[in-house]
């Protein structure tokens, strides 16, 4: 059965994801409002598998294939009672959206978890942004970090989000009144960014008009601005003790970014983004989200 109330999207019309932005259409007599409701759930074994595991897909990008995806959905699942998945059709349908958290103390044995902590150190090394990480995930670090991972569909409303971190935590506490290793320090989410870059099909077939898009876009290096994919983001950094994004360690193909292409004038460059939030400022946070959001 559903975690809380239904969410009908009718009431989301006002959300200004970047998602959305992507596909704005050229006329509003052509756009179709589909009034959908979601529902939360507990992670279900037997049914959010290959859901999570696209889900995944997508957050990592092109670095998801350096982890094994079979083995993390396996983790998330194995803890049911811990986060939460978005659907519109019911227990038994692959989940729209997720939200979990992991703990990398309590799971350090795992490969999975071995492979995302090093994935986390490497970056921090070579990236002065994310550099405090390199101290708190070393071996003699007291903290207990939880890894928070969360994707949706594109399209899918920011204000599913809200429900899925306050569930988040007070699920925590109980758990943590029931004396399980979940008494964290510390939260690192996993996200995305991306900045448009002049498409490279247009520069193929020499297209004037669009060359002159693209210097006012790339001939401004250090001051390209950042998008995200996820909106909340945002809202969640001012209670940050660090963010930063990312370039992938492996770097899509020529013409990846077309393969992303906006219904703009340009392709996307998607980045990595982390952000690491203190357990004390962590409740404080989520309340933001859900008053921007509105939903108190």
């Amino acid at each position: 059965m559903a975690k809380r109330k239904n969410f009908d999207d009718s009431a989301a019309e006002q959300d200004s994801s970047e998602e959305d932005s992507l596909q704005e259409s050229s006329s509003e007599d052509d756009t179709d409002m589909v009034d959908v409701e979601f529902e939360w759930f507990d992670p279900q074994p037997a049914y959010d598998f290959h859901g999570l595991k696209t889900l995944l897909r997508q957050l990592f990008d092109s670095d998801a294939e350096s982890f094994d995806l079979s083995s993390l959905s396996d983790l998330i699942l194995a803890q049911p009672l811990l986060g939460s998945t978005v659907k519109v059709e019911g227990n038994e349908t692959d989940p729209y959206a997720f939200l979990t958290v992991l703990s990398l103390k309590e799971h350090k044995d795992k490969p999975v978890i071995q492979d995302l902590t090093s994935y986390i150190l490497q970056l921090a090394a070579s990236n002065p942004t994310l550099a405090p990480l390199k101290d708190l995930l070393g071996s003699s670090s007291d903290a207990h970090v939880g890894l928070v991972l969360t994707e949706r569909l594109i399209n899918i409303p920011s204000e599913v989000v809200p429900p899925m971190y306050r569930m988040l935590l007070e699920e925590i506490s109980w758990a943590v009144e029931a004396k399980e290793p979940y008494s964290f320090t510390h939260y690192l989410i996993m996200s995305k960014t991306y900045h448009e870059i002049a498409s490279r099909l247009d520069l193929e077939m020499n297209r004037p008009k669009k060359k002159k898009k693209q210097k006012r876009v790339l001939g401004m290096e250090g001051e390209q601005a950042m998008f995200y994919f996820h909106p909340e983001d945002e809202v969640l950094e001012p209670y940050a003790q660090l963010f930063g994004s990312f370039d992938y360690i492996k770097q899509g193909a020529d013409g990846h970014s077309d393969s992303k292409r906006t219904f703009q004038d340009f392709g996307i460059k998607p980045q990595g983004h982390m952000i690491l939030i203190e357990s004390q400022k962590f409740e404080t946070a989520v309340k933001a989200l859900e008053d921007f959001f509105g939903q108190h």
